[in-house]
């Protein structure tokens, strides 16, 4: 990490009164002061772990990199954080996080005078994101949480060259393990900005850049309950597109299904990912097994669905479902079993029903009842103590002297929402069960 003693003691004086008086005018960034444009930081030591690099034709490969940023700004002793750091802002709210997947979207490399930008490049990212099967149709699912890192420094290291060197709030930097195009962050710095969001089931940092690029950190395992960050450039078009090959990984828990010359034949065990197999089409279809339900239909990503050769970084052993999909290189489609596997992943946190009265209220005969389906083509059941009332289905918003309750006024009656996603994208009946969930309160006359 870089500090104040790589300057003269006569120039970090005159740098820290500077910036105290520019914090008292609720100015400048309280940062220690950045390395000179052009000079290396020395490479980050500690754990390294496996990332996913990202080329401008859609090839992906796997690199490492350090948890740890030698570019991160070092906060200045005895100095406030710069007004503004730390904010939330919610860009897109559904709903109550504990019914919502949340996305976390962080910002580096943007000063305290480009926050407008960086918003700007957040939504900018999500409507890339959200453009892509099954984000599409399934967009109210989501919470989206802007999270600004006020950085000392406008742009990142590596932009436009290797020689190009600044210290940011989360010290992104290309030319990470020596790939250009690969974005890295330090990853503390990531999960200090993401609990300061209401919940972080993803997190996405949006760095200061136009020059194509990110990363994918498959193997982060967070306290805050985020599997993984992925990185992208906010000021090209197509950086979008990592995000959504990273969120496979995250939230449909999907293989990557590219390969390496060299790597030679697979001899492990069956995969669990949805998209891999060791198995041909026919087996498949012998076994009922993986994707035997998709085997012959036609796939969003282009083609038939069968067994291609190749995926898990193997050439020959593993079969993929389709030829190209999202999981083997950028600007894709996810094939026909991704699509269903990340629809899985969507309700692992978010639900298929909402209201904003909540279950423990006893409610009346006098009382209105509404309940929100965010998802087009969602079934909705009620239950009065346990029996379906077929004239109320579909029924969004209820006069609850419409239920006719009998008895004495002041006997409970249990009343049930149930909604299904009945998409045709979800096949395996082990994973419909997670597109049905209820509500239920306690009415009385």
């Amino acid at each position: 990490m870089h500090t104040r003693t790589s300057r003269t003691a006569r120039t970090a004086s005159a740098l820290l009164t500077a910036a105290l008086a520019a914090t008292l005018l609720g100015a400048a960034p309280a940062w220690s002061a950045p390395a000179p444009a052009g000079r290396s930081a020395p490479a980050a030591d500690g754990p390294r772990h496996p990332v996913e690099a990202f080329a401008e034709d859609g090839g992906i490969s796997r690199a490492t990199a350090p948890t740890a940023s030698p570019y991160l700004a070092a906060p200045a002793a005895g100095l406030a954080a710069p007004s503004g750091d730390g904010e939330v802002t919610a860009l897109i709210r559904n709903g109550d996080p504990a019914t919502k997947l949340d996305v976390v979207v962080i910002g580096d490399g943007y000063s305290a005078q480009e926050q407008q930008k960086f918003h700007s490049d957040a939504a900018e990212k999500w409507r890339e994101i959200t453009a892509v099967e099954p984000y599409a149709t399934y967009q109210r699912l989501f919470n989206v949480w802007a999270v600004s890192a006020v950085s000392p420094e406008s742009g990142v290291t590596g932009d436009p060259d290797q020689a190009t060197v600044r210290h940011t709030a989360l010290g992104s930097y290309f030319w990470c393990d020596g790939v250009e195009r690969l974005l890295c962050v330090d990853e503390k710095a990531v999960e200090r900005y993401a609990a300061k969001a209401p919940q972080a089931d993803l997190v996405i940092v949006v760095a200061n850049s136009a020059k194509y690029g990110g990363a994918g950190y498959n193997d982060v395992k967070s306290p805050l309950g985020y599997e993984g960050i992925a990185t992208v450039a906010g000021g090209n078009a197509k950086s979008g597109q990592i995000a959504v090959h990273e969120t496979g990984h995250s939230l449909g828990k999907l293989a990557d299904e590219y390969a390496y010359d060299g790597q030679g034949t697979y001899q492990g065990d069956e995969p669990p990912a949805a998209n891999l197999s060791t198995l041909t089409a026919d087996r498949m279809l012998d076994q009922n097994t993986k994707w035997a339900r998709w085997l012959g239909q036609s796939s969003p990503d282009g083609g038939t669905v069968g067994s291609y050769q190749g995926g898990g970084y193997y050439p020959t052993g593993l079969y993929r479902p389709t030829e190209n999909s999202i999981m083997r290189s950028l600007g894709r489609e996810f094939n026909l079993p991704g699509r269903e596997a990340m629809i899985a992943g969507f309700y692992r946190h978010a639900t298929p029903v909402t209201s904003p009265t909540p279950t423990d209220t006893w409610l009346t005969t006098a009382d209105r009842l509404t309940v929100d389906l965010p998802v087009p083509g969602t079934v909705l059941r009620w239950y009065l103590d346990g029996r379906e009332q077929v004239r109320l289905r579909g029924r969004t918003a209820l006069d609850l002297d419409a239920l006719h309750l009998t008895g004495p006024r002041s006997w409970p009656h249990l009343l049930t929402a149930v909604a299904t996603d009945q998409t045709p994208s979800v096949a395996d009946p082990a994973l419909r069960t997670e597109l049905t969930a209820s509500l239920s309160w306690l009415v009385s006359r």
